[in-house]
């Protein structure tokens, strides 16, 4: 009697442990996926840019540092510009010259205008004393002759001033271009980015298309994940999504699909899982808002890990364990700890 007893309750123990060790099982598990949310695995990312010199020249002075945080337009760095500087002043001394040939071009402009409104004056004088016999053949062949060489000297000096025109066009152009290359010799940020690498030092000559430093372009912020295809074709570009990163999982960071690839490809190696890259999936690029990411430029690190959560079904509920999104300011970092005087 005893013993059926004892082997009851140990029963009834070892079930309730059982029990408790499965509740505590499901407990762990993590919650199922609502219909119409697809995940992928990613990492940040961000475009890179290379700023480089157009021209061949000696680096003169280069003012970013890696890590540096440029804006639109900031000055980069400077190539040397000694021999453009020489370069330019023979230019605008040749324009100021050509400009001076127009100028005597006009005086004898006017000049040969003069001189034809006097023989045709003397033309028809002499055309009067003609009709009267009142002049030699001969003074009359030379006054004609005369009035020709005025016509002829006219033609010649408007001619003269149209090449002195195209001239002084030329020599403008060949000015200008030259302020072009003088402005390309300063080196500027195309757009708000953090400095990656420094691929040039001063004094360095570098030749046409010669790299100086390399940015991430911080307004397109995204992560690439890979979605079977059954989830790939119900994702449209524009769809929400959500974004939790290892680094700080309480958060889901609202975001939205910019890209969906038109091709399949087998995952590449960064995927965490190898059953994953032995599948083909789609590429697809889920991009941070520029807006939501600009008060976090100083903290955004590209390469950190994340999962994103895209609802391919619009009425599709979110999982209830994704967190709050990222506050509009991030929280103030603790202080580091310094050693006692």
């Amino acid at each position: 009697m005893h013993t059926t007893i004892k082997r009851l309750l140990l029963l009834t123990v070892l079930v309730a442990v059982g029990l408790a060790g499965w509740r505590f099982w499901l407990s762990q598990q993590p919650e199922p996926l609502p219909e119409g949310i697809a995940v992928g695995n990613g990492r940040i990312e961000a475009v890179q840019v290379d700023v480089a010199t157009k021209f061949a020249g000696r680096v003169e002075e280069l003012l970013v540092r890696e890590g540096d945080l440029v804006e639109p337009g900031q000055l980069i760095a400077r190539m040397d510009t000694l021999q453009l500087e020489a370069a330019l002043a023979q230019a605008q001394a040749q324009l100021a010259e050509v400009e001076q040939s127009v100028d005597q071009a006009q005086a004898n402009i006017a000049k040969s205008e003069s001189d034809l409104a006097l023989m045709e004056k003397q033309a028809a004088r002499s055309e009067t004393l003609k009709a009267s016999n009142a002049i030699a053949d001969a003074e009359y062949e030379a006054a004609i002759n005369a009035l020709a060489v005025a016509q002829a000297n006219l033609g010649a000096t408007k001619a003269a001033l149209r090449t002195q025109e195209f001239a002084v066009k030329a020599a403008a152009a060949q000015v200008r271009q030259i302020e072009t290359q003088l402005a390309d010799a300063l080196l500027l940020a195309p757009t708000r980015g953090r400095v990656l690498y420094r691929l040039a030092e001063k004094g360095e000559v570098l030749s046409a298309g010669g790299k100086i430093v390399t940015l991430l372009d911080l307004s397109d912020i995204y992560m690439e994940v890979y979605l079977p295809a059954d989830a790939a074709v119900r994702t449209a570009i524009g769809s929400q999504a959500r974004v939790v990163f290892d680094v700080a999982p309480q958060y889901a960071a609202r975001a939205k699909v910019s890209f969906v690839s038109p091709e399949a490809q087998f995952t590449p190696k960064q995927v965490e899982t190898a059953d994953e890259r032995d599948k083909l999936m789609f590429r697809v690029k889920v991009q941070l808002p520029p807006e939501r990411v600009e008060p976090y430029l100083e903290r955004i690190k590209t390469g950190i890990r994340g999962v994103a959560y895209i609802q391919v079904d619009p009425l599709a509920e979110w999982p209830s364990f994704l967190g709050p999104p990222f506050p509009d300011q991030p929280p103030a970092l603790a202080p580091q700890a310094t050693d006692s005087p």
